[in-house]
């Protein structure tokens, strides 16, 4: 039986971080990935569900400013 590759994005039960970059956009990567360039850490490593409540208000903070 042939190993298959996984997706690292994909693993709903990994850990992530939350990166941002300069305009203030979010994305989930996987832990252990180093973030690419003009991106930084925000916020983990932590489980994924951990890391999309951190961005949900994140989001609602930024609706908030002028």
């Amino acid at each position: 039986m042939a190993d298959q590759a996984t997706n690292p994005f994909d693993d709903q039960d990994g850990n992530y971080t939350v990166l941002v970059n300069a305009a203030g956009e979010h994305s989930l990567w996987p832990a252990g990935i180093p973030a690419p360039g003009g991106w930084r850490v925000a916020h983990g490593p932590a489980r994924r569900v951990a890391c999309l409540d951190y961005v949900n208000l994140a989001w609602q903070h930024l609706g908030t400013r002028v």
